[in-house]
């Protein structure tokens, strides 16, 4: 079965979230959105008929097999913790900043990446087409490209004869964004290679590490034990090895009596700031709410953090592309100006 989109996964965790603040159960409001009809009512009808069966709200999630991983998740933190409406309401949130952000990358990024296809084309033609005719022309009068000129020539050349392998190897390129752009599976599948070699790097990292803080702060406001809050925070993590791994270290810390706050810095799980703020709260006996808060800004920083590598984009493509073909144009065009002055 298809996997729900941004979109959809926000809007049915809103109207569930809705409908179990109106006291109803976990079966009775997803036979009642069943009920409302739409494209999504076998999903339901599946889910409702889970919980009739004994299943928490997030084992429904996980078998019903179209929710992210992180949603059912987060959300069996929220079941255990007792807050499954708060949870609800945080993954409507979440997906719905998601889903914005992707209109947003998506009109970020296409300009700059139609601009860069066609300044490739332009570079390519220079190299192989134009420069060649500009060397037959100082041929004629006995000069021969040189220094940055001559070199873009034998590059231009060396284009021009692998010329079909490069119109394969763009073939290939476009299949592969196309497959990505329609296969769930060749989607999941690049997806789990870039958590598995990539996801705990640069903002990456401030995701992941946003999203433990949302757990463990619903953990600690439930009051469950550390070691609990911290284990089923770190499943929120399972399909980054490395970020899991800072999660067991946390984990050995706090067996070894290190405080939570010092186990969480030493883990590398927290900026240190947001864990000395950690300690003043459970000084004072505010732990959750000092959570609360620091989830809040970590979640607010690395959204910040993406907004600001897309804005990077577009200038730094324009950029390159742009030095690229002015390079080529002054290569060619200084000699003309040297010949034309001496003929003058």
């Amino acid at each position: 079965m298809k996997q729900l989109s941004n979109d959809e996964v926000s809007t049915l965790c809103r109207e569930l979230a809705y409908l179990l603040h109106a006291g109803m159960g976990n079966a009775d409001a997803l036979t009642l959105m069943a009920d409302d009809g739409g494209k999504h009512r076998a999903l339901l009808e599946g889910m409702a008929q889970a919980a009739d069966d004994g299943a928490s709200l997030s084992e429904a999630f996980d078998r019903a097999g179209v929710f992210p991983a992180y949603a059912a998740r987060l959300l069996k933190v929220g079941d255990l913790s007792g807050r499954t409406e708060e949870t609800l309401n945080a993954l409507a949130d979440y997906y719905q900043g998601r889903e914005r952000l992707g209109r947003q990358l998506r009109t970020s990024l296409l300009y700059p990446v139609i601009l860069l296809l066609i300044m490739l084309v332009v570079i390519v033609v220079l190299l192989v087409y134009v420069l060649p005719i500009f060397d037959r022309v100082y041929a004629q009068f006995g000069v021969t490209l040189t220094g940055v000129a001559g070199a873009l020539l034998k590059f231009g050349n060396v284009l021009g004869k692998i010329m079909p392998v490069l119109c394969i190897v763009l073939g290939v390129l476009v299949l592969g964004c196309l497959l990505l752009a329609v296969s769930d599976k060749v989607r999941a599948k690049a997806v789990s290679l870039w958590r598995r070699t990539r996801g705990d790097k640069g903002v990456s990292r401030r995701v992941n590490d946003a999203r433990f803080a949302m757990a463990l702060s619903m953990g600690l406001h439930s009051g469950m034990p550390i070691e609990e809050a911290l284990t089923l925070s770190g499943e929120i993590l399972e399909e980054v090895p490395s970020a899991k791994g800072r999660v067991d270290a946390c984990l050995k810390e706090i067996e070894n009596d290190v405080p939570l706050a010092k186990a969480l810095e030493n883990a590398d799980l927290l900026p240190k700031a947001e864990c000395r703020l950690l300690a003043a709260g459970l000084r004072s006996g505010v732990g959750d709410a000092a959570m609360e808060q620091i989830t809040a800004r970590m979640s607010e920083r690395s959204e910040a953090a993406i907004h600001e590598k897309v804005s990077r984009v577009e200038p730094t493509l324009v950029i390159i592309a742009s030095l690229l073909v002015g390079m080529i144009l002054l290569s060619v065009m200084l000699p003309l100006m040297n010949i034309m002055s001496a003929i003058g």
